[in-house]
């Protein structure tokens, strides 16, 4: 195998890179602790792994028993779980990071789409989740106002 046949593989790592990239984008923007390259790196190695277990189970012939072996969304999401969790934390009166947290963790979504070369459902999760990150932020804010 050469070199050059794995250059069609990185375009489901360059699109879930980029999708990240909004979502990082907007983390950084609110000033969160995990921003453009943790939620870039986060769709990367979701991608990643999804074209590796790809990879694997084809040259181990596809048998079920080696799909089983080899699945990588339920082994990268445990470990997302647990990276999320490093960002969350409690004062006397406020939890903090829960939301960069889930944002990370949806983010492995995104480049699990992508490692599967799913990209509407890559491009459209990730509007949605801006949407949700951005917007209800927003109306957040106005009803903490009318609290106040």
């Amino acid at each position: 195998m050469h070199w050059a046949d794995d250059l069609p593989l990185l375009l489901p790592l360059l699109i879930a890179g980029l999708l990240a990239g909004a979502l990082g984008w907007e983390r950084e923007k609110a000033g969160k602790s995990a921003g453009l390259r943790t939620h870039m790196l986060v769709a990367l190695g979701a991608a990643l792994f999804v074209e590796l277990a790809q990879l694997t189970t084809r040259e181990a012939g596809g048998t079920a028993a080696s799909v089983l072996r080899l699945d990588p969304i339920q082994a990268v999401a445990v470990g997302i779980g647990f990276l999320g969790a490093g960002l969350i934390f409690k004062s006397e009166r406020e939890i903090h990071g829960l939301t960069t947290a889930a944002s990370i963790w949806a983010t492995a979504g995104v480049g699990f789409a992508c490692g599967i070369e799913h990209y509407g459902l890559a491009v459209g999760a990730t509007v949605f989740l801006l949407l949700i990150l951005r917007l209800l932020a927003r109306f957040e804010a106005a009803e903490r106002l009318k609290r106040s």
